[in-house]
C-alpha cells in the first residue's frame, strides 16, 4: 500500500446480533480482516451492544483493534413520545466510542434506548444524546439517517440544519457525513449532495459500507432473513 494511502477500516458493521438483519458471526469478521490486512475493525449493531465482549476479546487475541460501536434509532420527537408516527419515522445515528469516556456513554445510551425509550425498537432522542455525547464519534449513517431522509425529500435547508446540530452535539471532528457505494441509484444522489455538504459546512467525510454479510453469494440468505424479521415472503 503507497505511503500516502490511510489504511481502510469498515466502521459500519452488523453481527449476528443484530437480530434477523445481520448475518456476519465475529469469528468470520475478524478472519477477513486479518486476510485483508486491515488494522482496525467496529461493529455498530442496531440498537444493541449485546456483542461487544465478544468482539473485544476476540479482536485483541487476534492482533486487531476492536473499534465499539453502535448503530442507533433515534426518536422523531422524544422517548415519551409514543405513536405510530413515532415508530416509522425513526432515523438511524452511528455512534463510534473513540475512549473510556465514550464507551461508558455509549453503554449509557443503549441501556437508556432498551429500558426506557423502547417502543417497537429501543430508542434514543437528541436530548438524552447531548447528555451523554461526550467521547463519542457521529456518523450520519445510511440512508435511513435523518441527514440523508431530508436529502431525499429535498430538504436541503432543514438537512443542513441537523449536520449542524450533529457537528455541535459531538465537537469539532467528532461528526462525520456518511457516504456508501452500494449500487443504489438514490445513494449516488445523496452521495453527491453529501459532498456539496461537506464542502459548504466543513464537515467532514467518512467512507462505510453498511456491511450486512460477507460474501456476495451471501445475499440471498440475507434477503430470506430479512423476510423472517419483516414477515414477508421471498
Amino acid at each position: 500500500m503507497p505511503e500516502n494511502i490511510s489504511p481502510f477500516a469498515h466502521l459500519h458493521v452488523h453481527t449476528q446480533y443484530s437480530l434477523l438483519d445481520g448475518a456476519i458471526t465475529i469469528d468470520a469478521l475478524l478472519g477477513r480482516a486479518k486476510k485483508f490486512g486491515m488494522e482496525s475493525v467496529a461493529i455498530t449493531d442496531h440498537g444493541t451492544m449485546f456483542g461487544v465482549v465478544e468482539f473485544y476479546e476476540k479482536a485483541i487475541k487476534q492482533g486487531l483493534n476492536p473499534v465499539i460501536g453502535c448503530e442507533c434509532y433515534v426518536a422523531p420527537r422524544s422517548l415519551t413520545d409514543k405513536t405510530v408516527v413515532d415508530s416509522k419515522e425513526l432515523s438511524h445515528l452511528v455512534l463510534l466510542a473513540k475512549n473510556n469516556e465514550g464507551y461508558r456513554n455509549l453503554c449509557k445510551l443503549a441501556s437508556i434506548a432498551q429500558l426506557k425509550g423502547f417502543y417497537y425498537k429501543p430508542r434514543i432522542d437528541k436530548e438524552v444524546l447531548k447528555k451523554y455525547a461526550g467521547g463519542l464519534i457521529g456518523l450520519s449513517a445510511c440512508l435511513h439517517g435523518e441527514i440523508p431522509r431530508l436529502i431525499k425529500k429535498n430538504q436541503i435547508e432543514k438537512a443542513d440544519e441537523a449536520a449542524i446540530f450533529f457537528s455541535k452535539v459531538f465537537g469539532e471532528d467528532n461528526f462525520y457525513l456518511e457516504v456508501q457505494e452500494n449500487g443504489i441509484e438514490l445513494q449516488d444522489r445523496v452521495n453527491r449532495t453529501l459532498l456539496e455538504m461537506s464542502q459548504r459546512l466543513s464537515i467532514p467525510l467518512v467512507a462505510t459500507n453498511d456491511c450486512h454479510y460477507l460474501n456476495r453469494e451471501d445475499s440471498r440468505a440475507h434477503e430470506i432473513l430479512l423476510c423472517i424479521q419483516t414477515g414477508h415472503t421471498i
